[in-house]
């Protein structure tokens, strides 16, 4: 088992211990799509909103140096009919970008040490890859050597632009990586899909998308995966019935989030710690503290503290989420901040109406806290 390819099953085994609401569903849609034009995904939460459960169940079922069908056999991909022709089938690339940037030496260059440490182990397989720097010139090689092609999981995409916001360079640089990854003519050659994760969806210069190629599921957009960006009514109705929840209170705490064909979605992480505590409150809010929606509120850009007035009493404010330019730097208005909240999962965008609201009754407390603290008047 490697650190970056193929990790085999130990992360997905430590989530079906624990409580685990089937997502497995999932599989199937990306299953449809391997080795397609449409092969390249990037999906775009707020944090603790299952991303890396999601990135870990994935290497378990497509990496090939592991057995993984006792971990699906009782979940709903295995009434797939692609269940059994992608199971355990592929060399899986790994790449958790936080664990990169937290690990990186100080000074050193995070996305020459990633490449660096990735080709390392290709080479540990292909001693032929010896002294090749290049990780997409690397992965097409180690394809042709082996006649197979690689899938690509990237979690948390987006936080080198997060935490190393003022570096420019290490961000075109970073760009150029993926750009040489998924968005050249070798891409096809060498990859039968790529799955990111990431907070924000993916960065723009001036009004183009970075990587063009990849299909985005957003906050804002989840498509096809909007069942899939938190708890299901269903499922939450299915989890108050086990552990004896009472429903109507889960639904005041953590409900809130709507999207076409998927009209109440739950905030995932505090409902699964209501469960685990046995009482409802801010679990979510815990580890998102105010301190950082103060810091956005205070903004106060054209009226945002007026924005948020409205929205504490009960009321839609209208937004336009077309400026914002996905990242924490370019706020020039308050439909960026605002925009950037939805994102963040502080806010609930409903698209036909073209205006958001704050999301449950967690968020709603979050937001009368930080207002009170930062001594906001409307």
């Amino acid at each position: 088992m490697g650190m970056y390819l193929n990790l085999e099953n130990v992360g997905f085994t430590s989530i079906r211990k624990g409580l685990y609401v089937d997502k497995s569903g999932l599989i199937s849609f990306i299953n449809a799509s391997l080795g397609t034009t449409d092969k390249l995904f990037c999906v775009s939460r707020p944090r603790k909103f299952g991303k890396t459960f999601a990135a870990k169940m994935l290497c378990a079922y497509y990496d090939k140096s592991c057995d993984s069908r006792d971990l699906f056999e009782d979940l709903e991909i295995a009434k797939d009919s692609s269940f059994e022709k992608y199971l355990n089938h592929y060399d899986v690339i790994y790449l958790d970008i936080t664990w990169f940037i937290s690990i990186c030496e100080k000074g050193k260059n995070v996305v020459k040490y990633m490449q660096e440490q990735v080709i390392e182990e290709l080479v540990g397989i292909y001693p032929s890859l010896n002294g090749i720097t290049s990780l997409p010139l690397a992965l097409c090689k180690a394809s042709g050597l082996s006649g197979n092609k690689f899938i690509v999981i990237i979690d948390e995409w987006d936080a080198l632009f997060r935490e190393t916001k003022e570096n420019d360079a290490l961000q075109r640089e970073y760009i150029q990586l993926l750009r040489g990854l998924f968005k050249s003519s070798l891409t096809d050659r060498m990859i039968e899909a790529a799955y990111m994760t990431g907070i924000l969806p993916i960065k723009k210069y001036g009004t183009q998308s970075a990587i063009t190629d990849f299909r985005e599921y957003t906050m804002t957009s989840p498509e096809k995966l909007a069942n899939y960006t938190g708890f299901t009514e269903a499922e939450v109705k299915e989890l108050c019935e086990t552990y004896h929840m009472d429903f109507a209170e889960m639904k005041k705490w953590y409900d809130g989030y709507s999207f076409h064909g998927a009209e109440a979605i739950y905030n995932p992480y505090a409902t699964v710690q209501t469960v685990k505590k046995g009482k409802y409150g801010a679990h979510w809010t815990e580890k998102e503290t105010y301190e950082s929606l103060k810091r956005y509120i205070e903004i106060d850009l054209d009226g945002l503290k007026q924005a948020i007035a409205t929205m504490l009493s009960g009321e839609p404010y209208s937004v336009d989420i077309r400026t914002f330019q996905n990242d924490l730097m370019s706020m020039k208005s308050k439909d960026d901040v605002l925009t950037l909240l939805i994102h963040l999962g502080y806010l609930t965008y409903e698209r036909s109406t073209k205006s958001v609201c704050i999301s449950n009754e967690e968020i709603r407390q979050e937001f009368i806290r930080a207002t009170n603290q930062g001594n906001m008047s409307v």
